[in-house]
């Protein structure tokens, strides 16, 4: 499933393709995503410019100049740019067409990904949007906020940060990686943290992600061109996936245990 850094890595390898054109149509091959892609989405977005691609927790945000189409990859999506027109596959679900003749191409094969159309004069916030927590990356997510968030907060405090009212795009591995960077232990009560742990934890998730989005530099090239799909990088995992390998700190087993339904990998003697 693409989380936040392969998502940004999207981001990235597609803006400097389509940022400046202008989108000349939109085909609808199969609407029938995890919602409905709306009829009328051609004649909303026809002729205008593509200002800028954004990103907003898993969201792709194709900026025009009267508003905005939202697209989450879902759990097997992805974009390709492609220099021109080129016979569909079976699960190539819709084509932006741009001025100049390329194509960006959405494909699903699980179709549980989705495409919105945002009107730049809503009231409100996209509903899908409008209850998310802070950008990872972004100076607004700090210790200290983490800290105020968790007072009286009983769950795992692997669940609270995976939680994305919270905070968005600390996926499964991250969360692991992150605590065990920060040498917290994943079921400890979000509530009984303390400060200066939570302050750690921060640093230690923004540096994952960071360290995750500078592995997927290297697959930027993957995104423009005819053949195949792009792929997701691989990472230098520290303790996800690696139960009973020795810890990278300590030399002892990594170890798992289910936590909220999901894998989770931790060191018993440096995660406290």
């Amino acid at each position: 499933m693409p989380e936040l850094p392969e998502v940004e890595t999207t981001r990235r390898g597609v803006a400097p393709h389509v940022t400046g054109q202008t989108v000349a149509r939109v085909v609808v091959r199969e609407s029938r995503l995890r919602w409905p892609v709306d009829p009328q989405l051609g004649s909303y977005v026809a002729g205008q410019h593509i200002l800028a691609v954004d990103r907003r927790a898993k969201y792709l945000l194709f900026r025009l100049q009267q508003g905005s189409l939202m697209l989450h990859l879902g759990m097997s999506g992805s974009l390709r740019v492609l220099p021109q027109w080129h016979e569909p596959a079976r699960h190539d679900h819709l084509d932006l067409i741009l001025g100049d003749g390329s194509v960006v191409r959405y494909t699903d094969p699980r179709r549980f990904g989705s495409l919105h159309w945002l009107p730049a004069d809503a009231v409100a916030p996209h509903p899908l949007l409008a209850a998310l927590g802070p950008e990872p990356l972004s100076s607004v997510f700090t210790g200290d906020y983490l800290y105020r968030q968790s007072r009286g907060r009983r769950c795992a405090v692997k669940s609270f940060i995976m939680d994305a009212r919270i905070v968005v795009g600390v996926g499964n591995i991250y969360a692991c990686e992150s605590l065990f960077l920060a040498g917290v232990r994943p079921e400890r009560a979000a509530g009984r943290v303390g400060l200066v742990r939570y302050q750690r934890l921060a640093a230690a998730i923004t540096t994952v992600l960071e360290q995750a989005i500078a592995a997927g530099g290297t697959t930027l090239r993957d995104f423009v061109g005819v053949g195949g799909q792009p792929g997701y990088f691989s990472q230098d995992l520290r303790v996800y996936g690696k139960e009973g390998a020795p810890c990278p700190a300590c030399g002892q087993p990594i170890r798992r245990r289910v936590l909220g339904q999901r894998s989770t990998f931790f060191c018993h003697r440096c995660q406290r």
